[in-house]
């Protein structure tokens, strides 16, 4: 099947912003991936060590979940870790690919968040290959498809497909931005720190 015209722009950005931020990830270390930079940080914690400050629960399956609250976020947000940023863009293109071209029943509580850099980095990894399985299978028609993508978090199910692709990518770009800015800070923190 030949990619439809309009989605030729998106699916090149895309493949630009994955590329670019798993290039920003080599090397990235544990201490990298969980690093603090200010109190009360929200980030992928021991689901036995409980949430961390300001946050009610742990999201996700297995022994590690990331720091979220119910029913609201607080305001201001809480800043977040390089792990938390990682682990929900690709818990977002995880759950998205299953709720576009899998089973329709993936949730948060389902997805089991990484404890260290290399096995989020491989999270990361599958979870946009999956999304990006999702886009190649959009012909026109889909691309209209109010609905398509059935994720339960966000506007997915009222609108068009195609909106839904423009939205991921923006996702993906402004976390990856904000991952390598991240990554850049430890790195001159722990220089500065020598």
């Amino acid at each position: 099947m030949a990619t439809p015209p309009r989605l030729v722009p998106l699916l090149a950005q895309f493949d630009f912003a994955r590329e670019q931020l798993f290039d920003r990830m080599v090397g990235m270390t544990d201490d990298e991936y969980l690093w603090e930079p200010v109190p009360r940080c929200w980030s992928i914690r021991l689901h036995a060590a409980g949430p961390g400050p300001g946050a009610t629960l742990l999201i996700g399956a297995g022994a590690w979940g990331r720091d979220s609250a119910r029913p609201a976020h607080p305001s201001p947000p809480p800043f977040t870790t390089i792990a938390w940023r990682l682990g929900h863009l690709s818990e977002g293109l995880t759950l998205r690919a299953d709720h576009t071209i899998g089973s329709h029943a993936l949730t948060w509580d389902d997805y089991r968040h990484r404890g260290d850099a290399a096995g989020a980095v491989a999270a990361f990894d599958a979870g946009a290959g999956a999304w990006r399985a999702a886009l190649v299978s959009a012909d026109d028609d889909a691309l209209d498809a109010v609905g398509r993508s059935t994720f339960p978090h966000g506007g997915d199910s009222d609108e068009p497909f195609i909106d839904v692709v423009w939205w991921v990518n923006q996702e993906l770009l402004h976390h990856g931005a904000e991952i390598a800015l991240l990554r850049d800070l430890s790195r001159a923190q722990g220089a500065n720190a020598s």
